[in-house]
Order: structure tokens, then C-alpha cells, then sequence
């Protein structure tokens, strides 16, 4: 019987030589390379070089060294097929049974600040996925293995049957398969994003899984949690959780949102979301009064809402939040006196972000579709309201005009159709999803109620028709933002005209489908 042979090459060294060692108690001889055979070697077990093998040297750096027949020969020869043996026997190729590669650093390397390309090229590797495809190929005779989390039960299936199973090869096959494709399409990528390219042929994704969750949006749905293979740390995949239950699907959800809206403001400010639109923003110089504006914009709507503050939580904040349920807290940090407090509350999901990170460079939109996937940039156009155009007899006072600018900050977050009503620091009515943008408007002066008086108006798209112009100004608005860009603008200027109404044009559309 021919002995058996495991060809060992890997960067990531945490579990090897105990594995190593296990396949040495199973008679099984140990080819490897380099700094691998280095660490076996130092620890007793003997190995035989790559050298010995192919009988040809380790050249160009190291870039030439397992690209050879004798060692793709003795992963990819079937062993059940005569003219298989036949050529392996006629070149002096030995069978090798089990193949333990992970591969060069290059996510680790490219994440490094001020990475030189020249760094990043050279750890892309080469003969490691060419390993490791050979092996995963020809699983009916080898076992391939990727993760140090795998070596138990190959070690365990050896002791126990001699040889591992047809079943756990193919499966860690299909794991090798995994982890190739993931590997080639962060390079693809890096590459891609390189020389500029914004419209690849193929486009090339990779995420890693990071939970998975009790179910999707309803009961009978199944769902997972991946994250950016490159970590995006303004996100809620980077958020760390401090206590409570774990994230649901819809908490997910959630949080991304109103830590989008969160990006907005620079000042204390305080965000409530429910699904999936804000109920209530709030600005101010402290955020504990920054909360006090938000919860008040809509103290209904708050209940079982998510929250994202973008300074430190304090006690007196605390207390206010722990007066109300609410799903989700997310903040920069928590006084030890606030989160004691909050986590009195044990489902209370209490988690910190990292708001330093908030304007990284940010990656694009991706939204599944059946058969197909849209990518968009996210909306993160810089706009300067004294730049908006005034289309009206009446222009806007200063603190209309930063009431404008609040609301327009705002709106942009709200599915579409979308109003906003707010004062400079507080929302105070908002229509979502309306079918009509009339319904819309009349959603959100009804819930600003009796503050209407207060309010300027924000409209994500043109008015088509000059009716929630003039709906608004029967409620007392005196001031609107919106793109203009309808065929009928001049309908809804001139009805603006009529009732004292100062318009506001940005250029500029913000739905949110």
C-alpha cells in the first residue's frame, strides 16, 4: 500500500503543528514549504521539502515553487483509473491524500494604511488556490482543508475509520471552492477599483458571514447576517453590542437606517426610527435635550423604536429613554451611570458605533431584485442651502431657511412619496410611502397637529400638480423646499404666490424606494 502523503503550506499557523502531529500518528508523511515546514520542524515533526519532491528548485522569490506536475500529478491523479496509475507511476509521481493550505494575507494586507500596490500584488497567491482547487477537484481521493476549524474532525474521522469520508471531502470541497472564490474576488475588486473601473462586465461580491438570525421579516422566513469582506466601520455590521437580545432582521434593518440619518448632523442630535422610516429627529446643543425634541416629535411612533445618538449617553438621558420601551440604543459610548441604568432593561439592545468613522468612503447600494441585483451610489450629495433657488415673490427668513435645511437633511430618509414638517431642530410632522403626494402631506400636518404653525415643509420630488401647495397653505406653512423640475412647477409657484408661501427649489431629487 502506498503511504500516505499531506502537503502543509499555510500563513495562518494556529492549530498546526497538533494537526500535523495527529496525521503523523496516522503514518501519514508530511510534505511542506518554507516558514510551515520551519514551524513543524522546530516542533519534532518531521517533514519532506517541496524540493525533494519535484526535484527542482524554489525560484523567483518564491513565486515558482508547487506550480509542478509531480505535485498537481499527485493531487489530481484518480486513483481509480488505470491510465491515471499508469502515468504516475511512469513519472515517479506520488499520490498526496490530504492538502492544508490557507493563503497569503492579501484582505490583511490591503486593509494596512498607505499599502503599497507592489505589497499588495505580491501577496496574491498563486500556487495556494492552485492547491487547493486540484485537491477540492479530486475529493473522491483527497481531502482538502482551509480552515483550522476543520482539523478536529478530520483527525477524529482518521483515528476512527482510517480515513476520513466521502462525505466530509465533499464538503470541504465545496468550502475550498468557497473560499477561493472569495479570495479572487476581493483581488478582482481591489484590481477593478484600482484602475477606476465602474462598470465590470462581471461583477465579483463577497461577504462573510456574521449571524445567523433567529428569522427573517416574519416567523417563516429564514435569514442571514453577512458583512463587506472589508470591514466598513460606520456601519451596524460594525456595531459593537453591549447587551441585550440578539439583532433581528428588522432591528438590522432598522439601525442601518437611522444610522444613515444619523450621518446628516454634525451638532448632538438624536434619531428615532420605525420601520424603516424616521418618526421623530431631534438637533440641539446638548443631546440629552436633542432626545427631548425627538421623542416629543412623535411620542407615539417612538414606542418600540430604534434610536441612534451621535454623542455619549449621560444618566439624565438615560432616564429619560428608560422611561419608554424602545428596541434598540445606539450611541458613540455610555456612562457607566447610563448604562447600568439601561441595562436594567434585558432585552434592551444596547450597542456603540464608532461616529469618528461616519464620513469614510462608503460603498455602494446593493438591492436584490428577482433575477438581478441593482447597484446605486448612496445619496450623499453635498448641498448648500443659501445656493437653493428662490422661485417665489416672498424668499425665505433666516430661520425659515434653516428650518429648510433641517426638514431637507430629513426627507431624504423618508420613503417616498415623502413630507417632511419640522421647525430647525425638530421634526414635527412626516408623511411616508403615500401613493400620492397630497396623501403624504396630508399625513404629516396631521401629526404635527397644533405645531403646524411652527413648520416649513420639505418635499423629496416636485409637486406635480399645485394641490398640496395650496393643502399646506390652508394649515398656515410658510415656507417649502422641494426639487422643482415639474412641467407644472410654475402652477405651484404661482400658488405659493397666492397664500405668502416662500418656495425653494434644490435641483435636486431624493426619493427613497
Amino acid at each position: 500500500m502506498t503511504t500516505k502523503r499531506a502537503l502543509i503550506s499555510v500563513s495562518d499557523k494556529t492549530g498546526i503543528i497538533e494537526f500535523a502531529k495527529g496525521l503523523v500518528e496516522q503514518e501519514v508523511e508530511i510534505i511542506s514549504t518554507g516558514g510551515t515546514k520551519a514551524v513543524l520542524e522546530q516542533a519534532g515533526i518531521s517533514t519532506i521539502s517541496i524540493e525533494e519532491i519535484t526535484d527542482f528548485p524554489e525560484m523567483m522569490d518564491g513565486r515558482v515553487k508547487t506550480l509542478h506536475p509531480k505535485i498537481h500529478g499527485g493531487l489530481l491523479g484518480c486513483r481509480n483509473a488505470s491510465e491515471h496509475l499508469e502515468a504516475m507511476a511512469l513519472h515517479k509521481i506520488h499520490p498526496i491524500d490530504f492538502v492544508c493550505v490557507n493563503l497569503y494575507p492579501f484582505k490583511q494586507t490591503i486593509l494596512k494604511d498607505n499599502v503599497s500596490q507592489t505589497e499588495a500584488i505580491e501577496n496574491i497567491d498563486i500556487g495556494g488556490p492552485s492547491m487547493l482547487r486540484s485537491g477540492a477537484k479530486n475529493h473522491e481521493f483527497v481531502t482538502v482543508v482551509v480552515d483550522p476549524a476543520d482539523y478536529p474532525l478530520i483527525l477524529t474521522e482518521l483515528s476512527e475509520q482510517g480515513e476520513t469520508t466521502l462525505l466530509t471531502r465533499q464538503k470541504l470541497a465545496a468550502k475550498v471552492f468557497r473560499h477561493t472564490a472569495a479570495y479572487d474576488a476581493l483581488i478582482a475588486g481591489y484590481l477593478t477599483d484600482l484602475v477606476g473601473e465602474t462598470q465590470p462586465e462581471t461583477l465579483t461580491l463577497t461577504y462573510d458571514l456574521k449571524q445567523t438570525l433567529r428569522y427573517g421579516e416574519n416567523s417563516h422566513q429564514q435569514a442571514m447576517f453577512y458583512q463587506d469582506v472589508l470591514p466598513v466601520s460606520f456601519s451596524i455590521a460594525q456595531a459593537k453590542q453591549l447587551h441585550g437580545k440578539e439583532l433581528s432582521y428588522n432591528n438590522i434593518k432598522d439601525a442601518d437606517a437611522a444610522i444613515r440619518i444619523s450621518r446628516e448632523f454634525n451638532q448632538p442630535a438624536v434619531v428615532a426610527v420605525k420601520h424603516m422610516n424616521p418618526c421623530g429627529i431631534g438637533i440641539a446643543s446638548t443631546i440629552y435635550e436633542a432626545y427631548q425634541y425627538t421623542y416629543a416629535a412623535d411620542p407615539v411612533s417612538i414606542f418600540g423604536g430604534v434610536i441612534v445618538l451621535n454623542r455619549e449617553v449621560d444618566r439624565q438621558t438615560a432616564e429619560k429613554m428608560h422611561k419608554v420601551f424602545l428596541e434598540i440604543i445606539i450611541a458613540p459610548s455610555f456612562s457607566k451611570e447610563a448604562f447600568e441604568l439601561l441595562a436594567t432593561k434585558k432585552n434592551l439592545r444596547i450597542l456603540t458605533l464608532d461616529f469618528t468613522k461616519k464620513n469614510q468612503a462608503v460603498l455602494d447600494e446593493k438591492t436584490a431584485v428577482l433575477g438581478g441585483l441593482l447597484i446605486q451610489n448612496q445619496d450623499l450629495i453635498e448641498e448648500i442651502a443659501e445656493n437653493w433657488q428662490v422661485v417665489t415673490k416672498r424668499k425665505p427668513t433666516a430661520d425659515e431657511l434653516a428650518a429648510l435645511d433641517f426638514a431637507w437633511k430629513a426627507v431624504k430618509h423618508v420613503k417616498s412619496n415623502a413630507i417632511v414638517l419640522s421647525n430647525n431642530h425638530q421634526t414635527l410632522g412626516i408623511g411616508a410611502g403615500q401613493m400620492n403626494r397630497v396623501g403624504s402631506v396630508q399625513i404629516a400636518i396631521e401629526q404635527a397637529g397644533e405645531k403646524v404653525d411652527e413648520a416649513v415643509l420639505a418635499s423629496d420630488a416636485f409637486f406635480p400638480m399645485s394641490d398640496s401647495v395650496e393643502y399646506a397653505a390652508k394649515y398656515g406653512i410658510k415656507a417649502i423646499v422641494q426639487p422643482g423640475g415639474s412641467i407644472k412647477d410654475q402652477e405651484s409657484i404661482d400658488m405659493a404666490d397666492k397664500y405668502g408661501i416662500a418656495m425653494v427649489f434644490t435641483d435636486v431629487r431624493h426619493f427613497r424606494h
